[in-house]
């Protein structure tokens, strides 16, 4: 007989998240190791103020552009291949989610073995985690769309001639809203790839840090959000063809090196086989002897890490959410405050996490605080935007109350299921950018990784990867679990999907 478990409600799911959070806190270094904190910040803002727009190298910022461009170009051309068998096949979503389980970062560590720092390593590591993502949202809008057309089609029509003509014409306006938002987190993608030594904005900002060059730093962080912000306006459907074909001529010059395939063999065959298995080890080599340090010294402390900072990250993301969104709802911040809450939410949105952290970082020292302050501001910044959008389309009563009223009573409680949905849908993501922080110093996944690539025991790298995507698969399927037993897993959580008219009431 099967023991039939209750669902949760809305209220057991947050204080079970809180109080687990609550328990890792004592397990995280939370420590400040600078001196002088706000004399840091102090001279960041500085710079900000400041900016120093002339030393932005141009070619830098085109790089950055041409790295996103065809990155999400390609990734996406793939994801709309795979979102056609997506709902079908097992395989193909088991593609997907191993894909999109392992960061661009990551992905760019690998393929610079074979490709050195090239655009072919900038452009494959944000296209190969932007194909998965890609498929399953595509394959959501498929299966969201109206079956209609179909139904006229005569027997015997083959699935890609049925989606080609009776589902792509209506879909094609949904598909290209995504790519275009998906084209903005290419351009955090690319510029986060700079930090690893590609030629993009992000290796120029990291080098006027460590040199204390707040105004040249500023400039370019200004450059980004002006990128970012802008968007809408330079990256139109008829201009998408234009910036390919642009990307195309704009990038570096040199493109890889001449042994990429003599590097590429010998990535596969030697570099990324177990030391035990390869013909130079000999008789004795123990293939679990060598597995079990690996497992027991870096695998475990580094999983229980990165689920330990990604769990407060996630708790102090949907604190911030819940304090922030009122900055952008028009009910609350009004025709003055809204239009600065929104830009204020653009900027810590559009800001990466692993660039945030590594301000942080420089403020405040090496610990795990710079990493959740990250990964709250931003994570916050996007769930915030979100649920001031349906806050907006709540159809309040004529004599609805004011103030804090208004908010605790009248719009939280419509709201809950809704923002239950985005953390839940972000906690995947979070969980993805934790395990990266360790390239910055803290103790997760990442950072075994880096000392093993460092090291070039690319075998041992290949293994820690494997666990991160691992771990960030199984997390995704608890939050996909979760969410259907919270009864939330239809409503709407991509950021470029609109808010509908009338919002769910809390549970």
């Amino acid at each position: 007989m099967r023991l039939a478990l209750p669902n949760p409600s809305y209220r057991g799911a947050s204080l079970g998240f809180g109080l687990v959070a609550l328990a890792c806190l004592p397990l995280a270094d939370l420590h400040v190791t600078t001196l002088h904190p706000l004399a840091e910040l102090t001279r960041l803002l500085g710079g900000l103020i400041r900016p120093d727009f002339p030393a932005v190298e141009v070619w830098s910022v085109v790089y950055t552009v041409a790295f996103a461009v065809l990155g999400v170009a390609l990734g996406a051309g793939v994801g709309l291949v795979l979102a056609v068998p997506f709902a079908r096949s097992r395989t193909v979503r088991l593609v997907c989610a191993a894909l999109r389980a392992v960061h661009e970062l990551f992905w760019a560590l690998l393929l610079m073995q074979v490709f050195g720092l090239s655009a072919t390593t900038g452009v494959l590591a944000i296209a190969l985690p932007y194909a998965g993502i890609c498929a399953k949202v595509y394959s959501e809008i498929i299966e969201e769309a109206d079956l209609s057309a179909l139904r006229v089609l005569p027997p015997g029509t083959g699935l890609v001639s049925a989606f080609a003509y009776a589902r792509l014409p209506d879909l094609a306006g949904r598909f290209a809203d995504y790519t275009l938002y998906r084209l903005e987190c290419g351009l955090r993608s690319s510029l986060v790839l700079g930090f690893i030594g590609l030629p993009t904005m992000g290796f120029t900002l990291e080098s006027a840090f460590r040199q204390g060059r707040y105004a040249e730093a500023g400039g370019l962080l200004l450059v980004v959000y002006a990128l970012i912000a802008t968007r809408r306006l330079w990256v139109r459907r008829w201009s998408v063809p234009l910036l390919v074909v642009g990307a195309v001529f704009a990038l570096p010059p040199s493109i890889g090196h001449a042994e990429v395939g003599a590097s590429l063999v010998r990535f596969l065959t030697h570099d990324i086989v177990p030391a035990p298995l390869r013909p130079e080890a000999g008789a004795a080599a123990s293939l679990w002897g060598w597995f079990w340090p690996i497992l027991v010294g870096q695998v475990l402390p580094g999983v229980a890490q990165t689920l330990i900072l990604a769990q407060i990250a996630l708790v102090a993301t949907g604190l911030g959410a819940l304090a922030l969104f009122p900055l952008t709802a028009r009910r609350f911040a009004g025709p003055v405050g809204r239009p600065l809450g929104r830009v204020l939410l653009v900027v810590v949105r559009s800001t990466p996490e692993y660039m945030l952290a590594y301000l942080c970082l420089q403020l405040l020292g090496p610990s795990m605080l710079p990493a959740i302050l990250a990964l709250a501001l931003h994570n916050a910044g996007i769930i915030g935007t979100l649920m001031g959008r349906h806050a907006d389309a709540i159809p309040y009563r004529a004599d609805a109350p004011t103030g804090l009223n208004l908010y605790a009573y009248e719009t939280l409680p419509r709201l809950y299921g809704q923002f239950l949905a985005f953390l839940l849908y972000r906690w995947e993501l979070i969980l993805r950018e934790s395990a990266i922080f360790g390239i910055l110093g803290v103790t997760t996944l990442g950072f075994y990784v880096d000392a093993a690539i460092s090291e070039l025991r690319l075998d041992v790298a290949v293994v820690l990867i494997l666990a991160t995507a691992l771990l960030t698969m199984a997390v995704d399927a608890a939050s996909r679990a979760l969410r259907r037993r919270l009864r939330i897993g239809d409503l709407p959580t991509r950021l470029s999907g609109p808010p509908p008219v009338a919002c769910g009431e809390g549970g």
